[in-house]
């Protein structure tokens, strides 16, 4: 089966019923790395026989125009959140990004799913990351972040009775499910969302953490020099998200030279307790569960039984990184807009079925030779 066949898979549960991931098995320092904390990994050697060279064009930077609304500052006791905000009826998809990127992250897959769905999309730079500019940049725990989404999500939509469903990637997707366990928010949470984020992993991962930071390039003569690696190292492997999101994960230091706009080894205090007790956690979330995982092998022992008892959904999506709304924000906007529909939180636009067609010969042969 060819490449485009493979990229054509549903969700194996759609398939396949009785499928059943296996339980955690080996991963390679850097999936584990990626998987955790941050992203991408030190890039490769700079080579003119490289086999999909990143044209120059593609190197500037894209406005958040392109892809949100409004761009609005929320200020909370005397620290100002960037939020970027897109859609004006509907259902609220809160979207939290992971340690190290920002709002921005979910540019492609904003746009992506208010096309299929009918909702409105918050997207915040959280407590030292992107354009938010707080009095203490560095206090990343747990407690305080989650009461920052909390805040922040009143400001913007104090007193709604719309329904919400809290979508976070990697540390977002952990302080989703701490959100969603301490009822932070004063809003009708109908559905989770957790996007490539494993308790088991995540701790394994952690004690390399610190030399993987160290790793990566510490500075950038312009930020076209940071697109290309992002998409070089394989951080990203997609030009259009790496265009829109990259630039917002540096900051200007002189005037040729960027550096991260976060500097993860000092929040290493804060890591474990992000991650710590998550499994249960998550299983423990009352509404509707969906799980979106980069590689099949990533369940810890508690999701594998939860997932064999059918307390959360859950999907693999094929040829992605880390990052999977980055590299694969249709299809992941589609299978979180079929989500949504299927539990009644958002009505499909007049152009998407949340019915899944019949599955086609590529589907039918992958099943045969995987699972015969």
């Amino acid at each position: 089966m060819s490449d485009d066949e493979i990229d054509m898979l549903p969700d194996l549960h759609t398939v396949m019923p009785n499928f059943v991931p296996q339980p955690a098995t080996p991963h390679r320092p850097n999936d584990l790395l990626r998987q955790a904390v941050t992203h991408g990994r030190p890039p490769p050697a700079p080579s003119s026989t490289t086999s999909h060279p990143v044209k120059k064009r593609e190197m500037t930077e894209l406005p958040w125009s392109d892809f949100f609304d409004e761009k609005k500052e929320i200020h909370i006791n005397g620290d100002v959140f960037n939020v970027y905000l897109k859609g004006d009826e509907g259902p609220i998809f809160y979207l939290l990004h992971g340690g190290g990127y920002s709002g921005l992250t979910w540019a492609c897959f904003a746009k992506e799913l208010t096309t299929l769905v009918t909702c409105r999309v918050i997207a915040p730079d959280l407590r030292g990351h992107g354009e938010t500019r707080c009095v203490d940049e560095h206090d990343l725990s747990k407690e305080t972040q989650v009461k920052d989404i909390n805040e922040i999500f009143n400001k913007v939509y104090g007193g709604t009775d719309l329904q919400v469903c809290l979508v976070g990637h990697s540390m977002g997707g952990a302080l989703a499910v701490h959100t969603l366990n301490a009822k932070a928010i004063s809003a009708d949470v109908a559905a989770l969302v957790v996007i490539d984020v494993v308790e088991g992993s995540a701790m394994e991962a952690l004690g390399g953490m610190v030399h993987f930071l160290h790793s990566r390039p510490s500075s950038f003569d312009s930020v076209d020099r940071a697109i290309h690696w992002c998409l070089s190292s394989g951080t990203a492997k997609n030009p259009t998200a790496a265009r829109v999101s990259m630039p917002s994960q540096i900051r200007q230091i002189s005037e040729k030279e960027f550096t991260w706009r976060i500097d993860l080894t000092t929040t290493e205090p804060y890591w474990k307790g992000w991650f710590e007790g998550l499994s249960k956690e998550f299983l423990g979330c009352s509404v509707p569960k969906f799980l979106v995982l980069a590689g099949v092998d990533r369940l810890d022992k508690d999701l594998t039984i939860g997932q064999m008892q059918g307390k959360f959904q859950t999907c693999v999506l094929p040829k992605v990184g880390h990052c999977v709304q980055e590299d694969s924000p249709d299809k992941l906007a589609d299978e979180i807009g079929r989500f949504a529909c299927r539990h009644r939180i958002a009505n499909p636009n007049l152009k998407f079925s949340p019915l899944r067609t019949p599955p086609d010969p590529a589907i039918l042969d992958y099943e045969r030779r995987h699972h015969s």
